[in-house]
């Protein structure tokens, strides 16, 4: 323990630590300011470009000893992101979605019902622009509205997470909380990936101690892309699902879930690679899950480098889900994928159970690779779907907003219109916002719901008789990264029943009661409060319901 001590005053002191590696049995210490380092270091190597100090013990470290420096980092982390979580006014924050108060949110994580509460976990890198170090946030809420934060569950604070603690889920036993993530380590000068499936539990649901990797290899064949477990019951025993990236012997790559089995939670075996019955069916893929709702076996995943049926999709991520069967021995079947969303902007979404046994839905309203929106202005980007309950009926997921929200309604305000006309302004006076109103499917030309409209910016919802589709076009909002146009083929001509939920700088469209969904990120001003229906020929439009959202 002395050489420990004598170790970090040799890198300028606790503070001056910044992340902590372990390469074999040799200890790495990544620090902030190199110039720190005292004369006692020089008998040490040194990586100027990594900042990293190696050090090669004659005993290997006790795990007690990686503890103690894991809770020096834990704490240094704490410090350094305590006066970024406070909040800010953007005029981009939505009013009730979840959104960092800085930084980048990412995947919604454990999010599960435990000892009469909802517990909802995300990922968030909280310095950006700058070092991406990913955290898991904490919320909980007994109705699904109110939501109330929590300590920041886990750090990136030891060997086997000091460069992310990356997506997973969680578990409720009897006792505990137990959360399953992937840590995240990036080792020497090309950054080579290590990743490791990981443990942490918490008795009062919300300080969490964390047990280290419990899987540690990669399964054979397997890349390093392997990660955001989801761990569920099957029969007797647990089942731990992980998105995977297959290496062929010709050298081509193919996402599959990988699978593993264990009695207690801790000791796992692994059962091999699951969806061959899927085909070439991308190069990755991302954040299973798997769940039951209305007597079908559903699982879901993120699959990269899939075909898009649409050529205004040309980004190579795709979420959506597929029909499972799983037998005792272990053994998932997947066919019949189909998205989830059709709009620009969802992905790695997590389920969970409600109360009173729905089945829940949380999505990221953002994308990877995104690195630009407006509200980066202000130092955070993207937020969290609303939560969604689902069901199963005519061979396909349905998904709606969950009933607990309603209860964010103000009053209710109705819209009639007399007489076929071309167009109709009305004033909602805020920018959140749920609306309902049904269009019957012109016969020709377009029809065209206006949304968070200021006359110089908007997003269109059109009706496309002359081409069978559905679009959302947001080529007339702020500048951000992503795609313009998104579409729905819409070849039977049926009515098309609308329900949306507007927060600030999001849109929710929700399609024949949730058949389609289209969750986009929009920025417009915050003048932009008008809803325009626009025909290009006389059109009777349905009335229109709204309430603003507090």
């Amino acid at each position: 323990m002395m050489m420990l001590d004598k170790l970090i005053a040799a890198c300028g002191g606790k503070e001056n630590i910044r992340r902590i590696l372990r390469v074999e049995e040799s200890v790495v210490f990544e620090l902030v300011n190199s110039e720190k380092l005292t004369a006692e270091a020089e008998e040490w190597s040194f990586s100027s470009s990594l900042s990293q100090l190696s050090w090669h013990p004659d005993e290997p470290l006790t795990e007690q000893e990686w503890h103690r420096i894991g809770q020096v980092i834990e704490s240094n982390q704490h410090k350094l992101i305590s006066d970024i979580l406070l909040p800010a006014r953007s005029a981009f924050r939505p009013k009730w979605h979840h959104a960092p108060q800085q930084g980048l949110i990412n995947d919604p994580n454990g999010f599960i019902f435990h000892q009469g509460e909802y517990h909802l976990f995300y990922g968030l890198d909280p310095l950006i622009p700058g070092d991406k170090n990913r955290y898991w946030v904490h919320y909980t809420s007994t109705d699904l509205v109110n939501w109330h934060e929590k300590p920041v569950a886990l750090y990136p604070s030891d060997w086997f997470d000091c460069h992310g603690v990356y997506s997973g889920h969680a578990i409720s036993t009897e006792k505990e909380l137990v959360l399953f993530y992937t840590g995240n380590v990036r080792v020497g000068e090309d950054r080579d990936r290590m990743t490791t499936q990981c443990i942490a539990t918490s008795t009062d649901g919300i300080h969490f101690t964390k047990s280290g990797p419990v899987i540690k290899e990669l399964p054979p064949g397997v890349t390093p892309h392997c990660r955001d477990p989801k761990v569920v019951r099957n029969g007797d025993h647990w089942l731990m699902l992980l998105g995977a990236q297959k290496e062929n012997p010709d050298g081509k790559l193919q996402g599959r879930l990988a699978m593993y089995r264990s009695d207690d939670l801790y000791n796992w075996s692994y059962v091999g690679l699951s969806g061959d019955k899927m085909g070439d069916f991308g190069y990755m893929w991302e954040c299973p899950d798997l769940y039951q709702v209305d007597g079908q076996l559903i699982s879901n995943f993120c699959p990269q480098g899939i075909p898009s049926e649409s050529e205004f999709h040309n980004i190579p991520h795709h979420c959506g889900y597929a029909q499972a069967t799983l037998d005792e021995n272990d053994q998932l079947s997947l066919e019949g994928f189909k998205e989830l969303d059709h709009g620009f902007d969802f992905y790695a979404p997590q389920t969970a159970a409600a109360a009173d046994g729905r089945r829940l839905l949380i999505g990221w309203m953002g994308m990877p690779d995104e690195i630009d929106q407006p509200s980066l202005q202000d130092n955070w980007m993207h937020q969290l779907t609303c939560i969604r309950e689902l069901h199963w009926k005519n061979g396909r997921l349905y998904q709606n907003p969950a009933r607990e929200l309603q209860a964010m309604r103000g009053d209710q305000h109705q819209v009639e219109f007399t007489g076929p006309v071309m167009k109709q302004v009305v004033d909602v006076a805020s920018k959140s916002f749920e609306l309902h109103t049904r269009f019957s499917w012109p016969e020709t030309g377009a029809v065209t719901l206006r949304l968070m409209d200021n006359g110089k910016y908007y997003c269109d919802f059109i009706l496309d008789a002359d081409n069978q589709r559905i679009l959302l076009d947001r080529s007339r909002t702020l500048p951000s990264d992503g795609e313009l146009v998104r579409e729905i083929l819409w070849e039977n001509g049926q009515d098309v029943e609308l329900q949306v939920l507007a927060d600030s700088s999001s849109l929710e469209i929700f399609i024949n009661d949730g058949e389609y969904v289209l969750s986009a990120r929009v920025f417009t001003p915050e003048d932009a409060t008008n809803i325009q229906l626009i025909s290009e020929q006389p059109y009777c439009w349905q009335p229109l319901t709204y309430w603003l959202l507090t």
